[in-house]
């Protein structure tokens, strides 16, 4: 694996871990990281140092890794060029997703969803990653993923719940293109023989995507990683306080503005008809959300 777990969390600091918002079911946790501070202001530079390696894990497939293995320098040429390739304003987003289901929720990656977007025979739409979790009593989950990265925090919340609610119930708005969870679920059957698994593991991935009732000794259900990065507004009275105090007063900011959308985010998972699903939330505010995303961009793509 390229994403060493311990050293991409160690990039932020957390203020809320796992936090059930469904108390009565528990299926919705959310997790609030920042970005370390240095003198008053987010330090990048520590991420986009530990989104080089987990990069190549995002943009390529594990045998195209395992053909490039001997040769380090090409197999990052090629997962930047990937990554370039279709890369807009979501790309950040769905690789820092990525890096969160793998280190913190400890879900493994099936499918490079980007290795098949650039792919001159096939296009994607839905998902933005497909991952396989297994819970402690021997069930297991298939995790889609959605991303935003909008300025407003509302925003970012509501539309990756209605892009879920789509993805979910197959309304799509483009016309002829596929997509939709089933649609997704066949995308890794056929194309699973990209990933390098054994041949049991292989096996195992099918009867998670197809269960058969009579023969799985485990049930599974579809369920959902989303990542959201907006912005958060300092002011120049914020600026200026003592470093240890903008500190103390930046991350109750913060807390205080996730945690005034916990109601919210409930009310619409009710309203789109989500409820029997589990939600793993990851909130991640930036400063001056455009600039510091294309700086991070441009560094691991450089």
């Amino acid at each position: 694996m390229n994403l060493i777990e311990d050293e991409f969390l160690q990039s932020f600091s957390k203020l809320i871990d796992n936090q059930i918002l469904d108390s009565d079911n528990g299926k919705t946790k959310l997790s609030l990281f920042i970005h370390n501070i240095s003198s008053n202001s987010f330090d990048y530079n520590l991420i986009k140092r530990r989104l080089l390696d987990p990069l190549i894990d995002f943009s390529l497939s594990k045998k195209t890794q395992d053909k490039l293995k001997d040769h380090p320098g090409i197999l990052s040429k090629e997962a930047r060029e990937k990554f370039i390739k279709e890369m807009n304003t979501g790309e950040l987003g769905e690789l820092l997703l990525y890096c969160f289901l793998h280190s913190h929720l400890k879900a493994q990656k099936i499918l490079s969803k980007l290795e098949l977007k650039t792919s001159n025979k096939f296009y994607v739409n839905g998902s933005d990653g497909i991952h396989i979790l297994k819970l402690d009593n021997g069930d297991y989950q298939v995790i889609f993923g959605e991303s935003k990265t909008i300025a407003n925090l509302n925003t970012a919340i509501r539309e990756a719940l209605q892009s879920i609610r789509d993805f979910k119930f197959e309304i799509n708005n483009k016309g002829k293109e596929k997509s939709g969870i089933n649609f997704e679920k066949a995308l890794i059957s056929n194309h699973i023989e990209n990933e390098t698994f054994t041949p049991q593991e292989k096996v195992l991935i099918e009867n998670i995507i197809y269960p058969k009732l009579t023969d799985n000794p485990f049930n599974v259900d579809d369920a959902f990683g989303i990542f959201i990065g907006y912005e958060i507004e300092l002011t120049d009275e914020d600026k200026n306080l003592p470093n240890d105090i903008f500190r103390n007063v930046l991350n109750e900011k913060i807390k205080k503005e996730v945690q005034n959308q916990f109601d919210n985010i409930i009310e619409k998972i009710n309203e789109y008809n989500l409820q029997g699903h589990c939600f793993y939330l990851y909130i991640l505010p930036f400063t001056d959300l455009e600039k510091s995303r294309k700086e991070i961009t441009e560094y691991i793509t450089q």
